[in-house]
């Protein structure tokens, strides 16, 4: 059983930047998706990493964001430059093979 844990939001100015972290525990930290989902929206995905660092960005965050990962931490990070005023939302990981959720972490942009 997989729990992750994701960490790195808070509170930022419009085009700033944050880093988001997925943390694992009780699994490996292979293919994770990020969603985001905002106040009165559907949870969206925004970003994918396969286990063999293949990535993938939807169209809101190509050319602004950055995954990675640290084996050693078994933890997947999400940058995300110049942010927006639409960026606002709670941001989730998911673990792909094991279909796990973690708890989510608020983003919110200031314009």
């Amino acid at each position: 059983q997989v729990q992750l844990v994701e960490s790195g939001g808070g509170l930022v100015q419009a085009g700033g930047s944050l880093r988001l972290s997925c943390a694992a525990s009780g699994a490996p930290i292979d293919a994770i998706d990020w969603y985001r989902q905002a106040p009165g929206n559907q949870r969206e995905w925004v970003a994918t990493i396969g286990d063999r660092d293949m990535r993938l960005y939807a169209d809101p965050l190509k050319g602004r964001a950055t995954m990675s990962r640290d084996s050693a931490k078994n933890t997947v990070y999400l940058q995300i430059n110049s942010l927006k005023p639409e960026d606002t939302a709670v941001y989730y990981c998911r673990h792909l093979r094991l279909d796990t959720w973690g708890q989510g972490t608020q983003v919110t942009v200031s314009s």
